[in-house]
């Protein structure tokens, strides 16, 4: 009899699954450097072992030498066999030796649609199994990776790995073949560049560009607003005009004309309080939503940091689209492990002094995993950017127990002239839940001063404001992340990574995001000649074909014969407008490419211009001066990687260099003076190789 072999996703939950089931006893072994831990439990030999995310991945079941389109043969393949993913080699040849001596598989990824397929390609490529025992827990504490391991589902959660696959299936194929297409189009119209779009990215584009286009043809208009700054009873008091805005001057003069040099009075104070609702807990998108506005973190970095802290046991799983807290969770547990630390105590003891804690909820749901909470653990040495994070999902999570604030909303009418002025106010009257979310609240106070109906009010200015109606506002990170949950584009785990592909393919730059010139001739070109590729309602429908293959409603085979009889009417339409789809392109990446690859004036000769050139004879990139050969001027780079010349410059005036190198942080340096430019926060000046 074999033992039981538990699949993880990563390292750092292997390490805290072992260490909870057996109670802190679990021996570390290693082989080939890949971790793992064996320990007995209630009599049974059991092993843990960790994968690194995926360890299988689609490719084209026969590749061949030269690019073509359509391609709808795909195949599940080591990722190993990529020259990009040899890292996984020993985690692959690790989970391959322990599945050899096990006779029962169990899943214990991450529960949901990525975890349930890395489980699953494991256990039926490299077990040879055709099912095994499912974990569910949404944190990794002790006391729930126990009742997961207790309660594990004697199957695996074949729904959820079927819509699994799909997706997977889905986006290889209209990533693959869409991208094919149009750099092909491009290289038939006499340039090279790589580009890409997919079954999401594209609509996701056209929504940038198409508010972008929206705020490029908006004319702006002319109104006028009219103020009055009014002593009342020895107080100041700045009221508008109750018309607000005058789209005729005329009409705006008359006003000022009747009023200019009288005072009025007070006609009417107008008090009453009102109930504001505690926030309701966090789930993915609020919470990027969130930490961008609240600290400019880019959704794929909060993220990134909320899945750290899940991993250390701090919060519970992130990629959530719930904003409901069930009882069993534990309300008062959470609470009094939270008053132990210092910055929490006081504010976690006034909750538990309630008789009863009732959190306020939202109304979007996760079959699988609560809103994100805290779990009460004590962290430990956490970066600046990790404690933010943590900080806010603790306050958030306090705050939604807490009492309704009462504010109290004051309006105030002026009479002058036969013209009425009013005045808003607002002032907290009661924090109640405010108190626990205070560092990060946007709550607006205008406290008006105290008078009464029928005070005479003094005319000490009215003014007449001009101005003009303003454009929508450019998407940010937090507002076409919110647009896309709208329109069900992508995943509450996917979006952040299109939206940075978007920004690594220079289709869109900036915070307030602008789409730029080789975005928008990406955009026109296909919505002129192929929108079908861009369509938010094609993509749409096959997000919700993929619920309802996890619903148990639709066949996944049904679904990709589906989609591959629509990608092939579009691509039959794409062959037709190809040339004309490529040469509308060429331009702007031709623009692009001089861009990122102008580095700066040569500092040899002074007259040519210092460019990134790629060798065709020896296959190099370089630095090289557009004078050559009467000047010599060149400097190595480094040969691996995305390279390009950034708008920062350095000190002696010439680009920084980028190097991007698969999900690696970039890295920053001036060819010329040699310094690394990734650590800002010091000016210590550290060499970097810039020879291959």
């Amino acid at each position: 009899m074999g033992y039981t072999l538990i699949i993880c996703e990563k390292p750092n939950a292997s390490q805290r699954i072992a260490a909870a089931l057996s109670g802190g006893k679990a021996k570390k072994l290693e082989k080939g450097g890949a971790p793992y831990y064996r320990f007995e439990r209630d009599g049974k030999e059991i092993v843990v072992a960790p994968a690194v995310g995926h360890l299988f991945v689609l490719t084209e079941a026969n590749p061949k030498a030269k690019w073509k389109y359509p391609v709808f043969d795909v195949k599940w393949v080591p990722t190993i066999e990529q020259k990009s993913n040899k890292w996984a080699t020993k985690y692959f040849r690790n989970m391959e030796s322990l599945a050899r001596s096990a006779s029962e598989f169990v899943s214990a990824c991450d529960f949901d649609i990525e975890g349930s397929v890395i489980a699953w390609n494991i256990i039926r490529f490299i077990c040879k199994a055709a099912d095994g025992k499912r974990m569910k827990f949404s944190t990794l504490t002790p006391a729930d990776l126990v009742e997961a391991y207790e309660n594990a589902s004697p199957q695996l959660d074949f729904p959820q790995i079927e819509a699994g696959l799909a997706r997977h299936h889905m986006d290889w194929l209209f990533g693959i073949n869409l991208s094919r297409a149009l750099t092909l189009a491009l290289e038939h119209s006499g340039g090279y560049w790589v580009l890409s779009t997919g079954r999401v990215q594209g609509p996701t584009l056209r929504i940038l560009e198409e508010r972008q286009r929206e705020i490029e043809a908006f004319k702006s208009k002319p109104y006028w607003e009219i103020n009055l700054h009014a002593l009342v009873d020895g107080k100041t008091l700045i009221a508008g005009h109750v018309k607000d805005r005058f789209w005729k001057k005329e009409e705006a003069d008359s006003v000022l004309k009747k009023c200019k040099g009288r005072d009025g009075h007070v006609k009417e104070v107008e008090k009453k309080q009102v109930k504001q609702k505690p926030p309701v807990p966090f789930d993915l998108t609020s919470l990027q939503r969130e930490a961008y506005s609240r600290f400019g973190y880019s959704p794929k970095q909060t993220l990134d940091y909320a899945q750290h802290l899940y991993e250390n046991a701090l919060i519970s799983y992130p990629r959530t689209s719930s904003q409901k807290l069930p009882p069993k969770i534990g309300y008062r547990d959470i609470l009094k492990k939270l008053s132990s630390q210092l910055e929490y105590g006081e504010l976690a003891r006034k909750l538990l002094d309630k008789p009863n804690l009732k959190p306020n909820e939202g109304k979007k749901t996760d079959s699988a995993h609560p809103a994100i909470f805290p779990t009460g653990h004590r962290p430990t040495k956490l970066a600046s950017y990790h404690k933010k994070v943590y900080d806010m999902i603790v306050r958030r999570f306090m705050a939604v127990f807490g009492e309704p604030a009462i504010r109290e909303q004051t309006r105030v009418v002026i009479g002058i002239g036969g013209e009425d002025f009013v005045a808003h106010g607002i002032r907290t009257i009661r924090e109640n839940w405010m108190e626990f979310y205070r560092p990060y609240l946007s709550i607006k106070e205008q406290i008006l001063p105290d008078i009464q109906k029928g005070d005479a009010a003094k005319n000490k200015k009215l003014e007449m404001l001009e101005k003009e109606t303003e454009p929508p506002n450019r998407y940010t990170q937090a507002s076409i992340l919110k647009e896309m949950e709208e329109k069900n584009l992508g995943t509450k785990a996917t979006r952040a990574q299109i939206l940075q592909t978007l920004y690594d393919r220079s289709y869109i730059k900036g915070k307030s995001i602008v789409v730029t010139e080789l975005g928008e001739s990406v955009i026109n070109a296909l919505e002129r000649h192929s929108p079908e590729i861009i369509s938010v309602e094609l993509t749409r429908r096959f997000e919700q074909e993929m619920e309802a293959i996890e619903a148990g409603k639709l066949r996944r085979e049904d679904v990709i014969k589906e989609a591959e009889r629509e990608l092939e009417k579009i691509l039959d339409g794409f062959k037709q407008h190809e040339k004309d789809i490529g040469t509308h392109i060429l331009k702007a990446v031709r623009e692009y490419e001089k861009e990122i690859h102008t580095v700066g004036t040569c500092n040899k000769c002074g007259e040519g211009t210092l460019r990134i050139i790629h060798s065709h004879r020896t296959g190099k990139r370089f630095v090289g001066c557009s004078k050559y050969p009467k000047c010599h001027n060149s400097f190595p780079l480094p040969q691996h990687g995305f390279v390009q010349a950034m708008p920062t410059l350095c000190k002696c005036g010439l680009h920084l260099i980028e190097v991007r190198v698969g999900g690696k942080r970039p890295w920053r340096f001036c060819v010329r003076c040699g310094f690394d430019y990734k650590d800002k926060k010091t000016s210590k000046k550290r060499k970097t190789k810039t020879k291959s």
